[in-house]
């Protein structure tokens, strides 16, 4: 099925099942223990052997020997594989760095060998016996700041430029001229990088933990120099990826490894220090913000000026993406410098680009707000733009975020915060509010489903489609039920296995609404199939309590089977019109109360408040879930998130959940979110959009804004820890 044109009427639009709050039909396996993660499948291959990795103790250079008899003698070990024992194995344009072969190191804690004995702990005794002699580059730097300081000297074509930036900017009555820096970030999902694997002959089956099946059963196929089909991957459950299990990963080719060598099925983690240095992180970012605007708070020429960490042939993270769509300006610069350094890769975390830059935009515009003496709302009503702003001959297929920002402001009380930044207290307590916008594209890519009717009236749906926790069973049985007239419960829904077909994946905030497209062809194309043996126009039919109407007969589903499956098979494919035509983006308001100790500058989120613009909800439970984690993340990113550089060896420091702190239940308060009703036709089908990543853009900076508000400092350098606010505190 092809979406070339708005959706109009159909079937999905009865809200039945879909648009209502159902619980996770997967939860009460999570729950209670029973849903096997990739590296608990003991089920599936039998005398599994454990593999443990070795990373590289230098940030690039090259090895020169390794030397792997006390461990290949150790207790247990069955097998050892080194980097020098092959070339450089292939890799796909998603992965920056090459994950295993050769003697080149890019990175810190790059896998350099794999151990493979009997139990984890003879395996990681055994991988601390390889001696390893290097070849250290000394000409590596890790200080983005440096880096910055020679970019700025250097011509750069920027990534968009319309009108006359630095014209407009020096004849504004009002201007903002200010940097801003965050830190590289950790993904820190609870579960760890696994992997299960096993040869039969050139068939390789992994049970894994991963994102993006197809992508990763290409990126074998380019590895190890096989078809595609030889390569199978089942993941039906996966414990957060966050955008670090996107990609093919270490853990997947050195489980392969190990098997191949053995000839037995190997399993493989990743210790949490090589989920920090060996995977991928948010890459650090130095944003400069300029922005010009007349005396009635209009802006007249803006700029953003962004630069990050990322290894040869990477982008980092890309600050700019954001402003370059969200306000109005006739004037505008976006540039992007990529600075590249040795670290570990710089790739996709929970909205890449957006989250990072409206961690510096959003204070911007308060900033911007208070020079001109307006209410921060007002400030972004008043630049509100319908109209992409690169291009206003493109309208967005809906926007609204000025109703996001009234309707949270009204929910909020916004009216009666603090307006003089430092005067309002609570005891010990100053008490700040703080508003920020919220902006992230609505993408969506080709999704394929297979559906079974059953001969018992119930339905089977199969995809190789994830769920890494946002809830894809449930929004998957819910469109077939919808579709098909069935109750929830009569769906069953079999996920992450690359035998079904092919779906857009997990991620980018593309999944939900893709997959649920997909779902919504296979059964348009079942529902023909039962017109078929009907001897009549799909169209005519209508399907309800599990069974079909037409005219005035009612046939139940049973009775159509003949005692056989009838199965459909189809694919959801974009048209260019949703690209070309429209602009497709989800908006969002988040307001935030915070109090700060006014003599240890001890901070404490109060309450937070999000509204949404994201389409039609198919499942507010599980969609506010999506938002409530995602701010959660947002106080981790203002408050303490951010991964240290040693710049002498360059590798992260804080690579645990020790010293890698991320917000507990101590640190969320009350949080409310709210979603505008309404569906966008151009987005698909079912008129949905993503929602997972939009709750995460500017939540920081709404942060960030409150504690200045409370304080009366203001910090542009993340994660605002005590120290950058204790001296300026207001006099005890």
């Amino acid at each position: 099925m092809r979406f070339d044109s708005p959706a109009g009427k159909n079937p999905a639009d009865r809200m039945t099942v879909l648009g209502r709050s159902t619980p996770r039909i997967e939860g009460p396996l999570k729950t209670t223990g029973t849903a096997a993660y990739a590296y608990e499948r003991y089920e599936v291959a039998e005398k599994q052997l454990i593999g443990y990795p070795l990373g590289s103790a230098i940030a690039k250079g090259r090895v020169v020997s390794m030397d792997t008899q006390e461990a290949e003698a150790a207790p247990g070990v069955v097998a050892v594989v080194t980097t020098l024992d092959m070339d450089r194995l292939p890799k796909v344009q998603w992965n920056i760095a090459y994950l295993f072969g050769g003697r080149e190191i890019q990175h810190y804690h790059q896998a350099i060998a794999v151990v493979v004995a009997k139990s984890f702990e003879e395996a990681r005794a055994a991988a601390g016996l390889i001696r390893v002699e290097y070849e250290e580059d000394s000409d590596s730097t890790y200080d983005l700041a440096a880096a910055r300081e020679r970019q700025v000297q250097e011509t750069v074509e920027p990534i968009s430029s319309v009108g006359d930036f630095e014209g407009a900017f020096a004849v504004a009555p009002v201007k903002l001229d200010e940097t801003y820096t965050t830190p590289a970030q950790c993904h820190a999902q609870m579960e760890p990088h696994a992997t299960i694997a096993q040869w039969n002959g050139d068939n390789l089956t992994l049970w894994t933990s991963n994102q993006m099946i197809e992508w990763s059963r290409q990126a074998l196929s380019t590895t190890f120099d096989l078809p595609p089909d030889n390569f199978r991957l089942d993941s039906p459950y996966i414990g957060g990826g966050f955008g670090v299990k996107l990609f093919l990963r270490a853990d997947a080719i050195l489980a392969a490894l190990g098997a191949r060598r053995t000839g037995r099925s190997v399993k493989v983690a990743l210790p949490r220090p090589m989920i920090a240095n060996n995977t991928t992180h948010r890459g650090m970012t130095i944003q400069r913000i300029r922005i010009g605007a007349d005396e009635d708070g209009r802006i007249t020429a803006i700029s953003h000026d962004n630069s990050s960490n990322t290894l040869p042939g990477g982008e980092g993270e890309e600050g700019a993406r954001p402003t370059r769509h969200f306000y109005a300006g006739e004037n505008r610069l976006m540039i992007h410098r990529p600075a590249v350094m040795h670290l570990p890769e710089s790739n996709a975390m929970r909205a890449p680009g957006d989250t990072a830059g409206l961690m510096a935009l959003e204070i911007a515009m308060d900033e911007m707000a208070e020079k001109l003496d307006m209410d921060p709302v007002e400030f972004r009503v008043v630049n509100d733009t319908q109209v992409d702003p690169e291009n206003p001959d493109r309208p967005f297929s809906q926007r609204r975020f000025v109703e996001c920002l009234r309707r949270g402001a009204e929910a909020f009380d916004w009216s009666s915060r603090n307006t003089e930044p430092g005067r309002l207290r609570d005891g010990e307590w100053l008490i700040g509010h703080g508003v920020a916008g919220a902006y992230r594209g609505a993408p969506a890519a080709a999704s394929g489903a297979r559906v079974r009717l059953r001969p018992n009236g119930s339905a089977l749906v199969e995809t190789d489609m994830t769920d890494i926790g946002t809830g894809s069973y449930t929004i998957i049985a819910q469109t077939a039920a919808e579709m098909l007239g069935l109750p929830i419960e009569q769906v069953d829904v079999d996920l992450g296995d690359s035998r079904a077909p092919v779906s857009s994946g997990s991620g980018g905030q593309w999944g939900a609404a893709s997959s649920t497209a997909g779902v919504y062809a296979a059964c348009v194309a079942l529902r023909k199939k039962i017109a078929e043996r009907m001897d009549v126009d799909a169209d005519e039919l209508e399907f309800a309590d599990g069974s079909v109407r037409h005219g005035g007969t009612q046939t139940p589903l049973t009775g159509l089977t003949d005692g056989q499956e009838i199965v459909a098979e189809d694919s959801i494919e974009f048209g260019d019109f949703r690209t070309q035509e429209y602009l497709l983006s989800t908006f969002g308001a988040h307001f935030t109360e915070v109090a700060v100790h006014r003599a240890t500058a001890e901070i404490r989120v109060r309450r937070m408040l999000a509204v949404c613009d994201a389409g039609r909800i198919l499942n507010p439970l599980t969609a506010r879930s999506q938002v409530i984690g995602a701010m959660t993340m947002g106080v981790g990113g203002a408050l303490m998130e951010g991964m240290e550089v040693d710049q002498r060896r360059g590798f992260f420091v804080n690579h645990d959940l020790a010293s890698y702190e991320v917000p507990i239940h101590a640190d969320i308060p009350e949080q409310e979110v709210i979603f505008l009703e309404g569906g966008d036709p151009y987005s698909t089908p079912l008129k949905a959009k993503g929602v997972g990543e939009l709750g995460i853009c500017g939540v920081s900076a709404a942060v960030a804004n409150a504690i200045y508000n409370a304080t009366g400092v203001r910090v542009r350098d993340y994660p605002i820890t005590l120290d950058k606010l204790l001296r300026d505190l207001p006099a005890v």
